[in-house]
């Protein structure tokens, strides 16, 4: 018995030790955030927020997030439940499209934006010929964002659709409702709390993205356009106070996930 006991029994105590590997990557994410709110005095970070360049940047910033995100939940959404109900050999197909801009480096996702909206494209050119420029400008920013952002909502949304019990919207169905109304009064609600993480997952990925948003509207400026100006042009004192308010918002959008949202990632 003894024996058998030492053959089974563990030499070392592996959970600890995965904890103490573990614990070094956490450290490395913790330790960067905890010296970026140590480096700049409150005073100073709330005195930097109302300068006009950077309260430009905040506004510019909030309504494309929010414009980019109303546009990837209204389209994604509707994609997002047919490939959760769909019974093809194109519902892989259609995922590996989505998720593509998740995986593009995003300078080159604004690379690709612009050989179908850039000025010298047909689409940009018609575009700009009627007042409405689709690069340089708040449109420009906004399908960038949404270029990058959207595949949450419907990434998050799949999995949220999945998870409806299909025999309650069968049972539905039987009773006499049609899709629609099944969709309205059984799957949504039910999905309701995983539809909620994906747009704010989209939302957040939205107000933090940068790189396509470079290639596409450099103007007007967004929060992380305007931390790289700041730090080229003046240093990375500069550049703290919007940084700052990017991890807020990053924050609150964890505190949506872990309290109001269903979070993805559990």
């Amino acid at each position: 018995m003894s024996a058998q006991r030492r053959l089974f029994s563990p030499r070392f105590d592996w959970l600890s030790l995965t904890l103490v590997l573990g614990g070094l990557l956490l450290l490395y994410y913790l330790a960067p955030l905890a010296s970026l709110f140590l480096a700049a005095p409150p005073g100073t970070v709330a005195a930097s927020l109302t300068e006009p360049t950077v309260v430009n940047a905040m506004t510019t910033s909030v309504l494309s997030a929010t414009l980019s995100t109303l546009v990837g939940t209204v389209f994604g959404l509707p994609l997002a439940y047919w490939l959760a109900h769909a019974d093809t050999r194109w519902t892989n197909v259609v995922l590996a499209v989505v998720v593509l801009p998740l995986v593009l480096p995003p300078t080159v996702g604004g690379v690709v934006l612009l050989t179908v909206v850039g000025p010298n494209t047909f689409l940009g050119a018609s575009a700009a010929a009627v007042g409405v420029p689709l690069t340089r400008s708040l449109a420009g920013v906004v399908l960038a964002q949404t270029f990058v952002a959207s595949p949450f909502v419907v990434v998050t949304a799949k999995a949220a659709f999945e998870g409806v019990d299909r025999t309650l919207e069968h049972a539905s169905r039987v009773l006499g409702m049609d899709r629609l109304t099944t969709v309205r009064r059984i799957t949504l609600p039910l999905a309701g709390p995983g539809l909620l993480a994906g747009v704010t997952l989209a939302f957040a990925r939205a107000m933090g993205e940068f790189g396509a948003t470079m290639m596409l509207a450099y103007y007007p400026r967004t929060m992380p356009v305007q931390i790289w100006v700041s730090f080229v042009s003046l240093g990375l004192d500069a550049a703290y106070p919007i940084a700052i308010v990017l991890v807020v918002v990053s924050a609150l959008a964890l505190i949506v996930l872990h309290t109001v949202a269903s979070n993805p990632w559990q």
